[in-house]
């Protein structure tokens, strides 16, 4: 697609990416998102096992937001998302307990499958690699009316010319968090009855979660998430961390049996630290910031930034 100067370019196609791109899309603002893998979908990632799809990246999500209910009920409508569970269990130095919390959304075909769906109509290039975002704005040489970068801070700086003051410095503010996800496929379910479990003060697990049970097809499957200061000891090689994380959960749950296959994922900027309350970055230059960065790390958080930021761009260009 070629777009003039009355277009916008989106970097990114994670959900705050793409609820920036829709909002574009319905005020006939024209709209590109190029995104640099082979799939929309960012941290909401899945990734298929023996024919199932497992989440590596967010691990559900959950609803406040009166506009973001209705995008999750078009989703339940869809057969897309289901209510998973309003009760994790805890573990730490004093053993297990029930911890009620709000009531945590799940997706039968993967988080990815909901990005997938809100992008259905929207001009996504995925294999898209952008070089560069420069004054203008311009996008890897070619002018365009704003130019979104929908990805987290540090990723969003290796792209800005530093001439882009503005952008430069919010993407700087930001700090993140790494971590590993391990997808842990068993020879059958021998665990305790439980959902998710929060791990406190350990120095491997952080947050284990029964995907079969959050899948609804009862796999013997757990996705486990590492804590931040293991996971930067293995970002070089993650795949070497993949014993050291079985064990840890097979200590955890009291398993007697070897995980017949287990897959890890490194993510470098999983999480974001630093605190913020901007909803979204938008300056002078045309160069808009979006995610979860600009408030509490939520798939909502970063789906109302993105929409946020569309609704800010809509009304500068038309």
């Amino acid at each position: 697609m070629g777009l003039d100067r009355a277009g916008v370019v989106v970097v990114g196609a994670g959900i705050a990416g793409v609820a920036c791109a829709g909002e574009l899309a319905r005020a006939g603002v024209p709209v590109e998102i190029r995104e640099r893998g082979r799939v929309a979908g960012g941290r909401m990632a899945s990734k298929r096992f023996d024919g199932r799809p497992a989440d590596l990246g967010a691990a559900y999500l959950t609803v406040s937001d009166p506009e973001f209910a209705e995008v999750v009920r078009e989703w339940e409508a869809a057969g897309l998302a289901r209510e998973w569970t309003d009760t994790f269990v805890s573990y730490d130095g004093t053993g297990r307990r029930e911890v009620p919390g709000p009531m945590r959304w799940a997706a039968p075909r993967g988080l990815r499958s909901l990005v997938e769906h809100l992008a259905r109509d929207l001009p996504v290039v995925v294999n898209r690699l952008v070089l560069g975002v420069e004054a203008g704005p311009l996008v890897d040489g070619t002018t365009c009316a704003a130019a979104v970068l929908a990805m987290p801070g540090p990723q969003a700086a290796l792209l800005l010319d530093p001439a882009l003051a503005a952008a430069t410095e919010a993407a700087g503010r930001q700090r993140w968090a790494p971590t590993l996800s391990a997808v842990l496929r068993f020879p059958t379910r021998r665990w305790a009855d439980f959902r998710g479990a929060f791990v406190n003060d350990h120095p491997l697990l952080s947050l284990v979660c029964d995907d079969g049970d959050r899948r609804g097809d009862g796999a013997p499957v757990l996705v486990a998430h590492t804590t931040p200061e293991f996971a930067a000891g293995h970002l070089a090689q993650p795949t070497g961390a993949a014993s050291a994380v079985e064990a840890a959960v097979r200590d955890l749950f009291a398993l007697p049996d070897r995980a017949e296959h287990v897959h890890v994922h490194r993510w470098t900027y999983a999480r974001p630290t630093s605190d913020t309350a901007a909803g979204f970055h938008l300056d002078g230059d045309g160069i808009g910031l979006a995610g979860d960065a600009f408030g509490e790390s939520r798939v909502q958080t970063a789906w109302r930034s993105g929409r946020d930021l569309g609704r800010a761009l809509v009304q500068r260009l038309t």
